[in-house]
């Protein structure tokens, strides 16, 4: 499996895996970005969704969206009126990618939509099912160890910065 990154780790984002490729969706990639902004507003105001689009370049109406889909999965809160917007629902140490990346796109893996542990295969096959339960297994390692407090701090877990010390991780393959 390939893994698109982008920004190194701090932009790691949605992964919808499929047989071959395991890519970043850019509405994860949004929503990590839209949750650092609201982390680092200082003090308890809630940051409108203009300012988060401006300051991360995203689209209002995909923002929007995203937002939309946090608040159904408990991740933000918003407050309606002129001084109203987004705010954190949770402390940004209790909200890792993985929460995040579930709430937008889903499961970390799926096989053809299909969650790893439901995959079905014949008898020559069947050994493909551990195989992307381990994949599965080692994500998680890493999206549920980062939250967005360590994104929006910039401090990163050093079981996952040692994973990038490695050139290999770096090489496009």
């Amino acid at each position: 499996m390939t893994v698109d990154v982008i920004e190194a780790l701090g932009a790691m984002s949605s992964c919808s895996a499929r047989i071959g490729a395991m890519r970043v969706s850019a509405k994860s990639d949004y929503a990590l970005r839209a949750l650092i902004e609201i982390a680092l507003q200082a003090g308890d105001d809630p940051v409108s969704a203009e300012q988060i689009g401006k300051r991360q370049e995203i689209p209002h109406g995909f923002l929007q969206s995203i937002l939309a889909d946090l608040r159904r999965a408990g991740v933000v809160s918003s407050q309606r009126g002129q001084s109203g917007g987004w705010r954190l629902a949770r402390a940004a140490e209790e909200i890792s990618i993985a929460d995040v990346i579930r709430a937008v796109d889903g499961p970390l893996v799926s096989v053809y939509g299909v969650r790893p542990e439901s995959v079905s295969y014949n008898e020559s096959a069947k050994v493909l099912q551990p195989v992307w339960i381990a994949a599965r297994s080692s994500l998680r390692q890493v999206f549920e160890a980062v939250t967005i407090a360590a994104l929006a701090n910039g401090a990163l877990p050093a079981d996952v910065l040692a994973r990038t010390r490695d050139d290999e991780a770096w090489r496009p393959h």
